[in-house]
């Protein structure tokens, strides 16, 4: 009876992992152009900024930082409020070469890697997500600090006056 217990829970530990592994966040089907400016649109009535993902389904740390801030209240809460957030897909099938051109090969940084545009926009800053990593997952204070350094609110002139 143990035996059988203890096969299921390793089993079932076995598949959950293999599940979050094969989530599918990017499509490489969907025109990136027509997600980034609907996404600038919304950002342009909400008076936000635009937070894109960039990554792909094969890479197991672009799922793993999607879950980290989707899954987290407070970040999701974050985001939300100052960012219209959305992924653009990096993969064999769809490399959105055109978009990567657009904002100067953000893909150099290796994946995922984040971008941050103004409600116009234009690319305010690319990251590098290396940089928000800790251990096996992302830093939650880091990842905070990183959203809140470039919403609309950090970057009005009259913070600094």
């Amino acid at each position: 009876m143990k035996k059988i217990l203890l096969t299921i829970i390793i089993s079932s530990l076995f598949f959950v992992a293999y599940s979050q592994e094969k989530q599918q966040i990017y499509d490489p089907n969907i025109d990136a152009n027509k997600v980034l400016q609907s996404a600038i649109d919304k950002a342009q009535k909400e008076n936000k900024h635009v937070f894109i993902q960039i990554g792909g389904n094969w890479c197991p740390w672009c799922i793993k930082l999607h879950n980290f801030y989707t899954t987290n209240k407070s970040l999701d809460s974050l985001l939300n409020a100052d960012y219209v957030p959305i992924v653009i897909n990096y993969s064999k099938e769809n490399k959105n070469l055109d978009i990567m051109e657009k904002f100067e090969y953000p893909q150099r940084f290796g994946f995922p890697v984040l971008i941050i545009l103004d409600s116009d926009g234009r690319r305010l800053h690319t990251q590098n997500t290396a940089y928000l990593e800790a251990g096996k997952g992302y830093n939650e204070k880091i990842f905070t600090e990183f959203l809140k350094s470039w919403n609309k609110a950090a970057l009005a002139p009259e913070q600094y006056k």
